[in-house]
C-alpha cells in the first residue's frame, strides 16, 4: 500500500514540474499588447464593413461605441443578440468592451447582462460629480461617488463585468489625484480605470509614474495624445496629431511600464475626429491603415525598450 502511494505520488511529480516550466514560459514569452478595435474608429459604418478589419489592425476584439460618436451599439440592438453573434464568430472577434458615456456608471444594470450574454467583460464608462475639487475635498466626492457605485457593482460581481472609469475632461475623474483617490477607493476590483493621456498633462515621464501607481486598476489603456485637440474643425494633419507617433508624445516611458508590468489589460489606438460620427478617415481601408502605422511605432518603441 506504501509502495503504490509512493508510485502515486512521483507519478504526480512530472505535472507540478511541467506547471512550473509552463509558468516560466510564460513569464519569458515576449511581452504582446492586447489590442482592442474602436468601432468609432469608422464612424458609422456597417459592422459587417469593420469586423473584417479587426484581425488586420492586430486586435482580437472589438469595442462598440453608441451614438454619437459610432452607432454599432444600435447595430446591435437591431440585428439582435444571436444574429450579433453570428457576425462575430464569422469574422473570428470578441466583444472585448462596450463603451456607455450615454447611460452613465448608475444606469448599466442591463448593459452589464447584456455583456455577459455576450461573453463581454469590460464596460467603459464616465463617474458622476464635481470635477473642480482638489485636494481632501476632491477625495470626499471621489469616495461620495465609490459608496453609489457600490450596488451596481453588485452586479457587475455577479455578471463578471468590470466597469473601467475614464479620466474624462469636465468629469469628478479627471485628474492624477482623481484617479489615485478612485484607485484607493474601490471597494472591489470590478471597479477599473481606463487611462486615456490625452486628457491628462502630456509629460511622458508623468504618465509613465502615473500608469506605474494605476497598474493594479488598469483595464484599458487607450493610446491617445492630445495633439491639437479634437474640439474644432482642422486640417486632417493636424488632427491626426492625436495618433501615437504622429504627435510630440513619446511613447517610449509608457509603454516600458506597461511591459515591465505585463499590462494585460486593453489597449485602444484611439482618437476623435471632428464632428463626432464620422470616420478619422474617409475609407474604412484608409483608417485601419492609420491604426495600423500607429501600431507600428508602437510595436517599435517595445522592441527597442
Amino acid at each position: 500500500m506504501e509502495a503504490a502511494t509512493s508510485v502515486a505520488a512521483v507519478g504526480c511529480l512530472p505535472n507540478v514540474f511541467l506547471g512550473e516550466r509552463t509558468l516560466a514560459q510564460e513569464a519569458l514569452a515576449p511581452f504582446r499588447l492586447k489590442y482592442l478595435a474602436a468601432s468609432c474608429m469608422y464612424g458609422y459604418a456597417d459592422l459587417a464593413s469593420i469586423l473584417p478589419e479587426v484581425a488586420k489592425q492586430g486586435a482580437s476584439a472589438i469595442d462598440i461605441w453608441p451614438k454619437v460618436h459610432g452607432n454599432q451599439r444600435e447595430q446591435l440592438t437591431d440585428l439582435g443578440e444571436d444574429a450579433y453573434a453570428v457576425l462575430l464568430n464569422k469574422h473570428g472577434v470578441t466583444l472585448g468592451c462596450i463603451t456607455q458615456y450615454k447611460l452613465g456608471p448608475f444606469g448599466l444594470q442591463d448593459e452589464m447582462r447584456l455583456a455577459k450574454r455576450l461573453g463581454c467583460k469590460t464596460i467603459v464608462t464616465g463617474a458622476v460629480g464635481p470635477s473642480d475639487k482638489t485636494g481632501l475635498d476632491l477625495k470626499r466626492a471621489v469616495a461620495a461617488f465609490v459608496e453609489q457605485m457600490k450596488p451596481h457593482l453588485a452586479i457587475a460581481e455577479e455578471t463578471d463585468v468590470t466597469i473601467a472609469i475614464e479620466n474624462h475632461s469636465k468629469n469628478l475623474i479627471n485628474t492624477p489625484d482623481s484617479l489615485r483617490y478612485l484607485l484607493v477607493l474601490r471597494p472591489s476590483k470590478h471597479l477599473g480605470i481606463a487611462l486615456a493621456p490625452y486628457h491628462l498633462p502630456q509629460d511622458e515621464n508623468l504618465l509613465a509614474s502615473l500608469i506605474q501607481e494605476l497598474m493594479p486598476a488598469m483595464e484599458v489603456f487607450y493610446a491617445w495624445q492630445h495633439g491639437d485637440g479634437c474640439m474644432a474643425q482642422m486640417p486632417k494633419e493636424r488632427e491626426l496629431l492625436q495618433m501615437p507617433g504622429r504627435g510630440t508624445l513619446d511613447f517610449g516611458p509608457l509603454l516600458s511600464v506597461l511591459k515591465s508590468n505585463r499590462f494585460d489589460g486593453w489597449t485602444s489606438i484611439f482618437m476623435h475626429p471632428f464632428p463626432r460620427g464620422i470616420p478619422i478617415l474617409e475609407k474604412v481601408e484608409e483608417v485601419t491603415a492609420e491604426i495600423n502605422r500607429a501600431r507600428n511605432y508602437l510595436e517599435e518603441l517595445l522592441r527597442k525598450g
